[in-house]
């Protein structure tokens, strides 16, 4: 076939091709890419992206199949995010179609609609004129829908509990022309228009960071390698401010969730518009939301994790990554990436700069700099003159532990809490205890998946495996000899209930990915300890 124009569409399946469609029957023109189709797949139907069109195709007449419908009018995904897409698909060698759909909002992966639009009814001049006594006697449902407008229009939902059923005369009304039915985005403001508070005086290593960074036109990438406290975040908030006064966006990437809730504050704060969140821990409606918002140019600064790189910016100036040295900016499962390699990619083929940030900058990064590839900017000191944390190293040999915490750790804690202070323990290892052990023999309950070990999670009564997500119930007896189980080793919960024991009284709270579940656990988790009610906080690296 060479008379007709194909469609050529990335589905989400691993097969390292893309599926050739004709267009769907209500398209007369030419569907663009990167928009989205309905389309037959085995037996199933499924939702995929228009990447290319062509004028042949080797699929036989016989069984080459039409697409069901065009799921947008205009594409969702510019040229730009289809580079990106292609060039990921590409560079790390995994199929176009899983590499779109891990691009993707869960949502529109399955069809659902980009805009959120609702339906507003609202009087017409004829319904404004209507006499409702008299219309009350002949429709008194009709009557009672323009009474309920009459104050001005209304969401269909508000109508639906001001009137109720009142969409049984809607047809009614709408042929005598007594109401107007519109759509209406119900996308909510971001505000932009807040008074940015003012920061603190540069020191000279921080002030030479930001003209060098800014001496540069068009794509360069920056290691901003500082000591901890040495201000690296101002540095990004002032070149920041610069690019979002000339009107562009910012992306920020994070490692870590955690890392998110008091940045969100600081970033809006400082530059006068409130951030827009991407990360794991979004509903996928609000998932959505931030992404329309950032594809819209609306959100003129984009926080996330690392799905975040994939974010569609029409307008992208900037792009800042933190704690770039970070493994969780890796995806290790399924469509394996780096988001630090991907954004550098991304930021060169747009032309803007890249801000790196670390006080441990990895060895590629370092490589790089020496390479000349990237300009190293160093800031040695802590920011306003601070002094360095006293360090001290405990032997445990010596003075031993009980159950994770030795005694000077334990009078340093005594101490401060004494003198109200507060203090944070760092565990990087969550759950009761990393194994459990038979005092007969010695066999560790061990995984039934793969070959890492139980870990034990007493609070639940389970056993579960941080490599593969197993779960069972904490063994009671030894599978080999018989013997009795225990705990063997410390983990974040263990450690939190031998604090409690230790300090009662005080507030103790655990930040860790399993008790940081639910929604707004660690939004509280934090107010908490601002506020100076939580005396000790224990936890892994989320800490």
């Amino acid at each position: 076939m060479s008379d007709a124009n194909f469609l050529r569409v990335a589905i989400d399946a691993p097969l390292s091709r893309l599926f050739d469609y004709l267009p769907p029957t209500e398209i007369t023109g030419s569907l663009e890419p990167g928009a989205r189709v309905e389309v037959p797949f085995g037996k199933r139907t499924r939702t995929g992206v228009v990447m290319d069109h062509t004028t042949s195709t080797d699929i036989p007449s016989a069984k080459l199949r039409q697409a069901n419908s065009a799921l947008d009018v205009s594409p969702i995904l510019s040229a730009e995010d289809l580079w990106l897409l292609r060039f990921a698909s590409n560079y790390y060698h995994h199929p176009l179609g899983e590499v779109v759909a891990a691009a993707l909002p869960a949502l529109l992966r399955q069809g659902r609609p980009l805009d959120n639009t609702v339906e507003r009814v609202a009087l017409s001049e004829d319904g404004k004129n209507v006499e409702l006594a008299t219309l009350h006697r002949k429709a008194p449902k009709q009557a009672a829908v323009l009474a309920a407008l009459v104050n001005g229009p209304l969401i269909a939902n508000e109508l639906d509990e001001r009137v109720p059923d009142w969409r049984r005369a809607r047809k009614r009304l709408l042929e005598l022309a007594y109401i107007d039915v519109s759509l209406v985005s119900t996308e909510p403001d971001i505000d932009t228009d807040a008074t940015p508070l003012s920061g603190p005086e540069l020191n000279a290593d921080q002030a030479a960071a930001i003209d060098a960074i800014e001496d540069h036109v068009g794509f360069n990438v920056s290691l901003l390698d500082g000591v901890t406290g040495s201000g690296k975040t101002e540095v990004y908030l002032r070149v920041m401010q610069n690019v979002l006064a000339a009107g562009l966006q910012v992306l920020v990437l994070v490692p870590e969730i955690g890392l998110t809730p008091q940045l969100v504050q600081r970033l809006g704060d400082r530059l006068g518009t409130q951030p827009v969140v991407l990360h794991s821990a979004l509903t996928d409606t609000e998932r959505l939301q931030a992404w329309r918002n950032a594809r819209s140019g609306a959100a003129r600064v984009v926080l996330g994790t690392r799905s975040a790189v994939f974010t569609p910016m029409p307008n992208l100036g900037l792009v800042v990554i933190d704690e770039e040295h970070d493994n969780s900016l890796k995806q290790q499962e399924g469509f394996r990436y780096s988001a630090r390699d991907l954004a550098v990619a991304r930021a060169k083929q747009k032309d803007i700069p890249v801000i790196l940030g670390s006080a441990t900058p990895s060895l590629e990064t370092l490589k790089r700099c020496e390479d000349g590839a990237y300009q190293h900017l160093r800031l040695p000191q802590r920011a306003a003159r601070v002094a360095p944390p006293l360090l001290r190293l405990v032997d445990l040999n010596r003075y031993g532990d009980d159950d994770g915490l030795s005694e000077p750790a334990v009078q340093a804690i005594k101490r401060t809490v004494d003198n109200d202070g507060q203090v944070l323990v760092f565990l990087n290892r969550r759950g009761f205890a990393p194994t459990l052990i038979c005092g007969g023999c010695g066999h560790m309950a061990e995984c039934e998946r793969c070959d890492a070990r139980m870990t034990v999670h007493v609070a639940d009564g389970e056993l579960r495996c941080h490599h593969c997500g197993a779960r069972r119930a904490i063994d009671v007896s030894c599978s080999h000899c018989g013997g009795t189980y225990r705990p063997l080793g410390q983990g974040t919960e263990r450690l939190e209930d031998v604090l409690q024991r230790r300090f009662p009284g005080l507030a103790v709270a655990r930040i860790d990915s399993d008790s940081m579940r639910q929604k707004g656990a660690m939004d509280a988790a934090l107010a908490a300890a601002t506020t100076g009610e939580t005396r000790i906080l224990v936890g892994t690296q989320m800490l």
